[in-house]
């Protein structure tokens, strides 16, 4: 099974793996998202049988792209390392018993996103601010509701997440979509779901309505931490003319 910490939140997985201990079912966490986050006291990333991060450049730390995998079974981490160079044999010439691959990141890189993890917690921190401005100026407005944060954990604030319900809003989230992006402020909606992607139309699918719901009506705001009070004042300006 693997489990998707979304835009920074664990997932709740003392009922996940209690399912998964049921049916012999191993679990991978993808805390691409995560870093940061903590779930009931231990850190996203250290769940299951492995754990993986994104560096992707819209993440909280970034080598511009790529990512980590991280394991606590020596076994595991040491094939996971010959298959991610290239399946290379220990061997003067290059020889192959498996198909691998080149997904070693480069050391000036891994070096860049080292220097990063000093200032994780004053990003966090900034991050959890931004959010916090954004319920206060947008979250009396009929129809809008913030992304709950769970009581298990601590979220990294990675992204700040409303919908926007068009019956009480009177406006749908699209419109509010387009006044930020005329406006020259990005935001998009939330993750469009794996079953409506083109490439699974004849997958079969079980359950889904809830994220076709938020699909339809999630928005992402911005939330760099790099943002300042008057960047934040400006989207909640745009964001209340279009749902005032």
């Amino acid at each position: 099974m693997i489990v998707v910490d979304l835009y920074g939140q664990c997932a709740d997985y003392d009922r996940l793996l209690d399912i998964c201990a049921a049916y012999d079912v191993p679990l991978i966490e993808d805390a691409a998202e995560a870093l940061g986050a903590g779930y009931r006291g231990r850190p996203a990333g250290s769940f299951g049988i492995a754990g993986v991060f994104s560096f992707n450049g819209n993440k909280i730390i970034t080598t511009s792209g790529g990512g980590m995998l991280v394991t606590d079974d020596t076994d595991r981490a040491r094939r996971i390392r010959h298959l991610a160079t290239q399946a290379r044999e220990p061997v003067v010439h290059y020889e192959h018993i498996d198909l691998g691959f080149n997904y070693r990141m480069s050391n000036l890189l891994a070096a860049l996103g080292r220097a990063q993890l000093a200032g994780l917690p004053p990003k966090i921190t900034r991050r959890r601010e931004l959010n916090l401005r954004y319920r206060a100026a947008l979250g009396d407005l009929p129809g809008v509701a913030f992304m709950p944060v769970a009581d298990y954990g601590e979220p990294n604030y990675w992204l700040t997440c409303l919908s926007i319900d068009p019956a009480a809003a009177r406006v749908d989230r699209d419109t509010v979509l387009k006044h930020l992006t005329h406006a020259g402020i990005e935001a998009r909606p939330v993750w469009k779901p794996m079953h409506r992607q083109p490439l699974y139309a004849d997958a079969e699918v079980v359950g889904g309505a809830v994220a076709d719901h938020l699909f339809a009506t999630g928005l992402c705001l911005p939330s760099g931490s790099s943002m300042g009070d008057a960047d934040i004042d400006r989207v909640v300006s745009v964001a209340r003319g279009a749902l005032g």
